[in-house]
């Protein structure tokens, strides 16, 4: 690995370079605006302070996630500056912030993401552990209960549905679909949330539940709420849960397959899938899964658990390769091995068969990812490691401008046109 860290004080122009990050007053480039490089290829990333009155800038460089990356202050003698230039021979994320007064922006890169691989062993039993667990749910009779959802849009059903499930809570959530559909025509869209408990992103919602219904011919369409949680219930209900049984949800169980949360979030996932695939209306070949954040890795475990499942759309997605904080990185939402009162040996016996990483192994689902090349909660460099054990078609959207939130108003536009807009036409045409 050849690569040089230096602060050049020098004022100069380069032509041909792309600017990747805007925020106000503060330029961000690198040498490539889509942040991807190959081994070797030499990569420059600079800033340009445009009618700014400062005297001094504050810049952090953080590389691979490894935590160590601290604002230092530097004079600004010349309105632009070269942070870095240089090359990497592996596998290698950068991410670069910039502070000018009030002013923010933040760019990244990574080198050859497609090599990126999984920080732990997968259990040799990994495949033996999810099978029992899905022979299990198969064995319990299909139990539902729903509750007709009055006043909604006519020429669609909506019901808040309740289905055992194997785990230690139900499935709940709500489904909708057209009412004239006949048999075998539509397309099933599962919904899943963020992380969280109460906030308006964590509930599942019949508008949202109506809004898949509706695209396409209609769709068979379910909102899934990732807890088991009742819909519909007063604030109170849900301010009661996060303060109480679900506090640090993430956290619990954590030493124990059987027990660890995660297994119980899962299984709700599949007992979902099966309750859809056994509506008459299916039509036996489209199912896709869509999320943002823990939703994101919601929909990436479930493309690899069910090979059913046809098509997974991921924002910044959770639960990927929690292993990488063992290499001295950091592992993806909720980095259950950066738990310092745990012990990591009990952990390893546990995470790993949660961990989109090893899930996603042998999937042939096509996954549609959007990646911030400078989230620092879900960690690109883990997303990329799992999603390459994937065998089906990836479609990634990195964003080098992009945290876990897209944060830099001057990118918003652009980020709603390109990236957004891919997704949804994705979406669009899938279910057409």
């Amino acid at each position: 690995m050849n690569n040089i860290f230096r602060l050049l004080f020098t004022f100069y122009i380069i032509f041909g370079w792309y600017t990747v990050s805007n925020a106000q007053k503060i330029i961000l480039k690198q040498t490539k605006e889509s942040g991807i490089y190959k081994k070797g290829e030499k990569i420059e990333v600079s800033v340009l302070l445009e009618g700014t009155e400062v005297d001094s800038i504050s810049v952090r460089l953080e590389k691979n996630y490894g935590g160590n990356a601290v604002w230092q202050k530097m004079r600004c003698l010349k309105k632009r500056l070269v942070l870095f230039e240089g090359d990497f021979n592996e596998p290698t994320s950068m991410i670069f912030e910039v502070r000018a007064g009030e002013n923010y922006a933040g760019t990244g890169f990574v080198v050859e993401p497609e090599n990126l691989k999984p920080a732990t062993k997968r259990p040799k039993d990994f495949d033996k552990y999810w099978k029992d667990e899905k022979a299990a749910l198969k064995a319990l009779p299909l139990e539902t209960k729903k509750m007709p959802v009055n006043d909604i849009e006519s020429g669609f059903l909506c019901s808040d549905v309740e289905i055992n499930c194997t785990g230690s809570k139900p499935v709940r959530g709500y489904f909708a679909k057209p009412v004239k559909a006949i048999p075998g025509s539509l397309p099933i869209v599962l919904n899943l949330h963020a992380a969280g408990v109460k906030g308006s992103w964590c509930l599942a919602r019949t508008e949202t539940a109506l809004r898949y219904a509706k695209m396409g011919k209609g769709t068979l369409s379910f909102d899934l709420n990732a807890h088991g949680m009742l819909n519909g219930q007063p604030q109170e209900y849900y301010d009661n849960l996060e303060a109480g049984e679900l506090k640090n949800y993430a956290r619990i169980g954590i030493e124990s397959r059987n027990e660890y949360y995660f297994r119980g979030m899962y299984l709700r996932l599949l007992r979902t899938l099966d309750f859809l695939c056994s509506q008459p209306e299916w039509d036996g070949k489209r199912i896709i899964v869509i999320g943002e954040s823990q939703g994101g890795g919601q929909a990436l475990a479930a493309a690899g658990l069910d090979q059913r499942v046809t098509a997974a759309v991921a924002t910044v997605p959770a639960m990927c390769d929690f292993g990488r904080t063992l290499i001295e990185e950091k592992g993806g939402w909720p980095n259950p091995f950066g738990q310092k009162d745990k012990n990591k040996e009990k952990l390893l016996n546990v995470v790993p068969y949660f961990d989109d990483v090893h899930i996603l192994k042998n999937s042939k689902a096509t996954l549609v990812t959007e990646i911030g090349l400078i989230d620092f909660t879900c960690p690109s460099i883990g997303i990329y490691a799992a999603i390459n054990q994937s065998n089906g078609k990836k479609i990634t959207l990195a964003v080098p401008y992009r945290g876990h939130h897209q944060n830099q108003p001057a990118f918003q536009k652009k980020w709603q046109e390109s990236v957004y807009q891919t997704k949804m036409k994705f979406i669009a045409d899938f279910l057409k």
